[in-house]
């Protein structure tokens, strides 16, 4: 129960096979009582119902910097407090350079760069009047290698900007005692690949991964919950790869 008496926050994780869902999940078999933050209220109280009694959905659209400070403040009203953010919200689009319109760049900028900065500036004030929290930021192998397997340059560029983001927040707020670290996804089976991934790309890719096989949503789910734990209680501005070897530097 590395989780006990913790309130987790966690963004986009309505979605049944992703990983944020997964995410939530384990947190609250590890004691948290969890958040699910997602685009429709709906969905994401009806994804806190099915982790069990006790957790919270709420309509938020991480893109919308008032959205998220209503969320935060939502949260802090009825539990006091907030423990760990994961900024989990994200978008790809699989188009080649030249293909990039202004609104292929703005849509997965926003979610998946701007969507880290609003929430995290939500979190804070609550975590420094605790003197203590964690945020992890997902970020992806495509920020490092110079491109995944779906997502296009811009969504690489994104990524890579968590990263960043990530590392400079973690620079400031650890007087604060607030950690802040990266994970970099490989190439995870999710509802995000957008049913691209078959069963003989499955065979191909995973010849060229180390540990022979395409990741999980538990994979990372699993390594959010080391770096929201007290586990990781000495470890900021880190950036942990879960991709089976795909890229080892």
């Amino acid at each position: 129960m590395l989780l006990t008496d913790k309130v987790c926050l966690i963004t986009g994780a309505a979605s049944l096979r992703g990983i944020g869902r997964a995410t939530a999940k384990l947190f609250a078999q590890h004691g948290a009582t969890v958040v699910i933050l997602d685009l429709d209220a709906g969905q994401a109280e009806e994804a806190a119902r099915a982790i069990g009694e006790g957790h919270l959905g709420l309509a938020c659209n991480v893109t919308d910097k008032a959205a998220c400070q209503a969320a935060a403040d939502e949260v802090v009203s009825r539990f006091g407090r907030i423990d760990v953010l994961v900024n989990n919200a994200g978008i790809t689009q699989p188009l080649k350079f030249m293909e990039i319109e202004p609104g292929n760049y703005d849509a997965v900028l926003d979610v998946n760069l701007r969507g880290t900065l609003y929430m995290s500036q939500a979190v804070v004030p609550q975590m420094r009047r605790q003197q203590s929290g964690s945020i992890v930021c997902m970020s992806s192998v495509s920020a490092q290698r110079g491109g995944g397997i779906f997502g296009g340059p811009h969504y690489s560029a994104a990524k890579g900007g968590v990263l960043g983001l990530g590392k400079a927040m973690a620079r400031e707020l650890g007087p604060d005692t607030v950690r802040v670290n990266s994970i970099t996804p490989g190439l995870i089976q999710t509802d995000i690949t957008g049913g691209k991934l078959t069963d003989e790309l499955k065979v191909e890719i995973a010849r060229g991964i180390p540990l022979g096989r395409l990741g999980v949503a538990d994979d990372v789910a699993k390594a959010c919950l080391f770096l929201a734990s007290d586990l990781s209680s000495y470890i900021t501005g880190a950036v942990i790869d879960v991709n089976g070897g795909m890229l080892i530097h």
